[in-house]
């Protein structure tokens, strides 16, 4: 016989037990994550098109066309979907502008550097700042690029008035990844304009990798 509330732990909620036996989220789901594949697709042609405007100070092998698209379940236990375009990884060497559409959480548009050329993207950020201070953008300040939360414990804003602080905290970071976070509820993704978004700042931020 088995004992009393031996399986208390495993016992399902009602709001869980509500969520089993929902037919209606995973096609929904499904839906919605078909849409975020096609904003990411259209901002990689756009991305495609805009690199044929300029010279970057790329690693050469940079993928300025295909880019790498991605779809996982498991970020912080949230899905998320992802393009890298333009796209570089090597041992020690990154060059990419990083498209995160995080369930539960936010939009996040990152340019991720580091190598043999970081000296020279911090030179032209700090050449550049006044184009791109109080512009929704912020420095990353973890030990890893690969943190998307925001809050003061991730994300030092860049600001006409902490210019300074800035400066400090680019000199000594051995990778600079700019973010740029967008809410569910911003006018670019209610109406679906996700790719213009992500172009425009990724033009906010090309003088970061532009060659002169």
């Amino acid at each position: 016989m088995t004992a009393p509330g031996r399986h208390a732990h495993l016992r399902l909620t009602d709001e869980e037990r509500r969520l089993l036996e929902d037919t209606a989220f995973f096609p929904a789901k499904a839906a919605i994550a078909d849409k975020v594949k096609r904003w990411l697709t259209e901002l990689r042609d756009r991305l495609r098109l805009e690199a044929e405007t300029g010279r970057f100070l790329a690693p050469a092998g940079t993928d300025f066309q295909q880019g790498q698209l991605v779809r996982g379940e498991h970020l912080l236990e949230f899905p998320y979907h992802y393009l890298d375009c333009p796209k570089y990884f090597s041992a020690g060497e990154m060059f990419t502008y990083r498209t995160l559409v995080w369930w539960g959480h936010h939009v996040v548009f990152a340019l991720i550097l580091q190598g043999p050329r970081l000296a020279r993207y911090k030179a032209n950020f700090l050449a550049a700042y006044d184009q791109l201070a109080d512009r929704e953008l912020a420095l990353l300040m973890t030990a890893t690029p690969w943190e998307w939360r925001r809050g003061d414990d991730y994300l030092l804003p860049v600001r006409r008035a902490n210019r300074d602080v800035v400066a400090a905290a680019l000199a000594g970071r051995p990778f600079v990844k700019v973010h740029r976070v967008v809410p569910f509820d911003h006018p670019a993704i209610v109406e679906g304009r996700l790719a213009e978004e992500g172009l425009d700042t990724f033009r906010l931020v090309a003088p970061i990798i532009r060659e002169d």
